[in-house]
């Protein structure tokens, strides 16, 4: 297991125990042997809800009761009820927009979240309830969008045409409010967002999407091996910020059905081995969760950058966030691109690709939409002035 800080502990070491992937009889007494200790309860259950692991640190407690302080319990089943009405309130939202959407026969995936809740967990109730997340064709979004309306639901961001044009090229989601609450639903064309450089088949994860069962209805979500693949480089783009991440990925890689030989070879064609090497590592070190023979052969062909693992585990202990417009965001994402190229299209794109921000930020006509490059190069140009 990792070695956290010691001003963190014991949170954190309760918190890794409680959600590590270690067999019940070696992993209870551990557990029960830390609560020995003195437990900020209120700073770990704060802990647990940040990092989207309530649920997990729920069914862990509640195996060794009489370990626990009554009142502390008791608020245990209050989230854990809060928990629950919120995934079966997604569930129901997320069987209603796929029947509504395949009545104008849509192929559109349920991944993350309640599909991904079932698929690993087995109950939708054991994994911290928060959006509804879909895959769609790019060249269906316009129609989704418009088949979405009629259930009521509206883009969180209003962008003009030219935008919007702009945008289904360089961007990868768009994010809806609802009846069920705002930005409760993401619909994403692709993974990343074009500038990350990882250029993933949307229409070959579609063709390998397996069945999966959300609250009885059956779904399709994508494969084992693209699901590994698609939350590793998920959980980089966000710097391994969440333990929750960490612990979906811990619970994938001990699948059976997953072919390591493949993995290899599309993380290669991909460019990012070294993204799910760090993600098996993390997973390894702070949940005890072994890596497969298979997959450390091939890991073993090529070497990490020297505490590469240990700054990324460092951030996942901070009590800030990792700001994703920041210098030292951007310094991060070039040390996990293995290849040159990546690494130098990744700066181009970043540096010339406009979004959102820039759009919102300076008003131009359409005659001068590509000037909007400029407005971004000089974003970005004051940003690492102010360090």
């Amino acid at each position: 297991m990792s070695r956290i800080p010691a001003k963190l502990e014991p949170e954190w070491s309760v918190l890794l125990t409680a959600c590590s992937t270690l067999p019940a009889e070696a992993k209870l007494p551990q557990l029960r042997s830390k609560l020995q200790s003195p437990v900020p309860w209120p700073s770990l259950f704060a802990l647990a809800e940040r990092h989207g692991v309530q649920p997990l640190l729920s069914q862990a407690l509640h195996s060794i009761p009489d370990a626990i302080p009554a009142e502390e319990m008791r608020l245990l089943e209050q989230n854990n009820q809060t928990n629950l009405h919120k995934a079966l309130l997604l569930s129901r939202e997320l069987i209603r927009i796929l029947r509504h959407l395949s009545d104008f026969d849509f192929d559109v995936m349920p991944y993350k979240g309640l599909a991904l809740a079932e698929y690993l967990y087995g109950d939708i109730a054991l994994r911290q309830a928060g959006d509804i997340d879909l895959l769609v064709r790019r060249d269906e979004l316009r129609r989704v969008e418009d088949s979405l309306a009629k259930l009521g639901y509206t883009p969180h961001a209003r962008l003009s045409e030219m935008q919007q044009r702009a945008y289904l090229k360089s961007g990868y989601e768009t994010v809806f409010d609802g009846s069920a609450g705002r930005n409760v639903l993401e619909v994403q064309w692709a993974i990343l967002p074009r500038f990350y450089t990882v250029a993933f088949e949307m229409e070959k994860i579609f063709e390998r999407g397996v069945a999966a069962t959300v609250a009885g209805q059956t779904m399709k979500t994508p494969s084992p091996g693209d699901l590994l693949l698609i939350l590793s480089v998920h959980a980089a783009k966000h710097v391994w910020g969440r333990l929750i991440w960490i612990c979906d990925l811990a619970r994938l890689i001990t699948l059976p059905s997953l072919d390591w030989d493949w993995i290899a070879s599309q993380a290669r064609e991909l460019g990012i081995t070294d993204i799910v090497h760090i993600s098996l590592l993390l997973a390894n070190r702070l949940l005890g969760t072994a890596i497969p023979v298979k997959a450390q052969n091939w890991l073993a062909e090529k070497k990490l950058e020297p505490n590469l693992v240990s700054d990324v585990e460092q951030h996942l202990c901070r009590e800030s966030g990792f700001s994703v417009e920041s210098v030292s965001y951007f310094r991060l994402m070039m040390r996990l691109r293995e290849r040159r190229s990546d690494r130098l299209r990744f700066l181009s794109r970043l540096v010339l690709t406009p979004g959102p921000s820039e759009w919102s930020m300076v008003r131009l006509p359409a005659s001068l939409f590509p000037l909007y490059r400029l407005v971004r190069l000089s974003r970005l140009t004051a940003r690492m002035l102010r360090g």
